[in-house]
């Protein structure tokens, strides 16, 4: 697993230990890179334009989309992140069932945000057809980028208005 940080004002690396309440962890496979990659430009991007230097991104690769959830729930469980974003980009490579790693992923993401009471978003796709022609990989770069304004979208959503929680009398 390797790690970096990109902070949202400049884009610099980061070493020092932010509040929770300023990081944002994003893991992504690297299966498929370029088009993950999409994904977290388009993430950052988008940060950088709503919310200026509010925020410190440290992204963290991990070999493909079936290691994120362990990471995202010990990332989350850590008590440094506001929210922590898996994205991946998960094909039928013929072997098996993209669909089982898929499901696995979605499954795991969504336990590691209840196990850890910490926003866990996805941008992780599994396209029901993809080729290694110019015509994909070109409709995929897109839809990773509208994906990661997407994704960018709902975490400021979950984290700067997080569902009002009912004490039970």
């Amino acid at each position: 697993m390797d790690q970096s940080s990109d902070t949202q004002s400049r884009g610099t690396q980061r070493s020092d230990i932010q509040t929770q309440s300023d990081r944002i962890a994003f893991i992504q496979a690297r299966w498929h890179a370029e088009i993950v990659d999409a994904c977290r430009t388009s993430f950052l991007e988008t940060l950088r334009q709503d919310r200026p230097g509010a925020f410190t991104i440290d992204v963290y690769d991990v070999p493909g989309a079936f290691e994120i959830p362990l990471l995202a729930r010990r990332l989350a469980k850590s008590g440094a992140y506001r929210a922590v974003i898996a994205s991946a980009f998960v094909v039928d490579g013929g072997i098996y069932r993209h669909e089982f790693v898929a499901q696995s992923v979605i499954s795991g993401l969504m336990q590691a945000q209840m196990d850890a009471d910490v926003p866990v978003l996805s941008a992780v796709l599994t396209p029901h057809r993809f080729h290694e022609s110019a015509e994909h990989r070109s409709f995929f770069l897109d839809h990773f980028r509208l994906k990661g304004r997407e994704v960018a979208t709902a975490c400021l959503a979950v984290i700067q208005d997080p569902v009002p929680i009912a004490i039970a009398a």
